[in-house]
């Protein structure tokens, strides 16, 4: 009790102390609001990518291993992996000829 009143005593003497106090307040909460949003954005590719690279091994001959080089080669989706040229396939590391032919018998 004797605190609170301290406390209001000295933010009514001092005011300018208190204006100074008031922003370095806000900043910290300002940073720390970003930092949880990059977190959340974080967590949410992740998630995002877990998922695309399991809906890759949903694919004839393609592995964990395949799916996930595929993802990273920028195939993110199975449609792109299907509409993909032999060539962009083969580049891939991980992927030989005869999974390029069990891809190409889909379309």
């Amino acid at each position: 009790m004797i605190s609170k009143f301290l406390s209001k005593l000295k933010s009514i003497l001092f005011k300018s102390a208190v204006s100074l106090e008031t922003p370095l307040k806000k900043e910290k909460k300002a940073v720390k609001s970003a930092k949880t949003k990059t977190k959340t954005k974080t967590k949410t590719k992740a998630i995002n990518s877990k998922k695309n690279i399991e809906t890759l091994t949903t694919l004839p001959g393609v592995g964990a291993k395949s799916a996930k080089a595929l993802y990273e080669a920028g195939f993110k989706t199975t449609k792109a992996v299907i509409a993909a040229d032999e060539k962009d396939l083969l580049a891939v590391s991980g992927v030989g000829i005869n999974l390029v032919k069990k891809l190409k018998k889909l379309k």
